[in-house]
């Protein structure tokens, strides 16, 4: 079997390998290597795989007649399908100043996605495919000896509310304790527990003032420009924030990613974002107050805990009583599924969500 940590992602690494005598049996993923013909035309490639590696015809000729496959670039895409990391907001939103968001990769590949979707064209569902387990196995590099505690809620709370507000206080206070947050990548409480982690290495005061910054620009809509831009302004302001991970899709491409998670790995297929989000939360997830795409996630999560198909069932807490028991009265439904199974001890409804951490934590052992 192919060792994992046999794949080649940057140029650095690259020349690293080269230099130790044999490409053999490498996975080579979107490095430029049209620099790089003498070592191609002299380095053992047999059993290599070169996924979207730009190279010079007679390289490419040369390592596949040494036994390699060659997957060529794809030309006229506005993603890249072999993409060896996960993307940056720097990267998704590059060109927003000078272009304005239309023209950024983010909103090239959402159009490119609209365009394809239902075409029925086989290249492109392939393409899809390709790219999203590119970014799979990309997030579980990155989230290799991490502990992820995934924070769920709608991607209507606005900028400026106390909700908001309070979503971004808990981000602050998980990434604290030394957890790495993950959200659904998205505005609205999304967005406000990665502003959260963000801010936490900096000053409490911090939190404070990019709320009130941010709170002018209170929704992606009608400009998600503007929007974006407000996000990275605080960024400027305050750089060296903490990392977190946002995990987005294309699916629901008329929303923006959020500018303040570190890494990003964005999806076209939102059932593969969805359920990866939750199996990579192994340290437990909290669930806002949200709406159907929220109560699904619940008991998304509560499926496999109740079955205990992944294992030991990691905790769950609901935020807002009133919320959960009388306007989506979906902690009854929760309790009832837990009564009896090992997993009752792993759930918790609170009232606020400053209460939330020590509840996780609790709920942890």
């Amino acid at each position: 079997m192919r060792e994992p940590d046999r794949e080649i992602e940057s140029i650095e690494e690259f020349d690293q390998v080269v230099a130790r005598g044999t490409l053999a049996g490498f996975r080579v993923q979107s490095v430029d290597l049209t620099s790089r013909t003498a070592q191609l035309l002299f380095t053992d490639t047999s059993e290599a795989v070169f996924l979207g590696c730009p190279m010079e015809s007679e390289a490419a000729a040369k390592v596949r007649a040494g036994g390699a496959l060659v997957f060529p670039p794809v030309p006229d895409l506005p993603f890249d399908p072999y993409r060896g990391t996960l993307y940056s907001p720097m990267e998704l939103f590059e060109g927003l100043t000078e272009h304005g968001y239309a023209r950024t990769p983010d909103a090239l590949a959402y159009a490119w996605f609209q365009r394809t979707k239902t075409n029925g064209d086989i290249f492109a569902s392939m393409l899809r495919s390709i790219h999203d387990d590119a970014v799979s196995d990309a997030l579980d590099e990155f989230l290799v000896g991490t502990r992820v505690v995934g924070v769920m809620g709608g991607h209507a709370l606005e900028r400026g509310s106390d909700g908001y507000a309070g979503a971004a206080r808990l981000g602050r206070a998980l990434a604290r304790t030394g957890l790495t947050v993950a959200t659904g990548g998205g505005p609205g409480a999304m967005e406000a527990a990665n502003l959260g982690a963000y801010a936490a290495p900096h000053e409490d005061a911090m939190l404070d003032e990019a709320l009130e910054l941010l709170g002018k620009t209170p929704s992606f809509r009608p400009s998600i420009g503007a929007w974006a831009e407000a996000a990275f302004a605080v960024r400027e302001r305050w750089p060296d924030g903490g990392a977190s991970v946002g995990i987005p899709t294309w699916f629901y491409g008329h929303e923006p990613p959020s500018a303040f998670a570190s890494h990003i790995a964005k999806y076209f297929a939102n059932a593969t974002r969805e359920d990866g989000l939750l199996a990579r939360s192994t340290a437990g997830v909290v669930f806002l107050p949200g709406a159907a795409g929220t109560v699904q996630e619940i008991f998304d999560n509560a499926t496999p805990n109740y079955y205990e198909s992944r294992g030991e069932p990691t905790p769950m807490v609901l935020v807002d009583r009133d919320h959960w028991t009388r306007r989506l009265p979906t902690w009854p439904l929760l309790e009832a599924l837990a009564e009896g199974r090992s997993m009752k001890a792993r759930i918790a409804l609170v009232d606020s969500v400053d209460e939330a951490p020590e509840a996780l934590v609790s709920l942890l052992g």
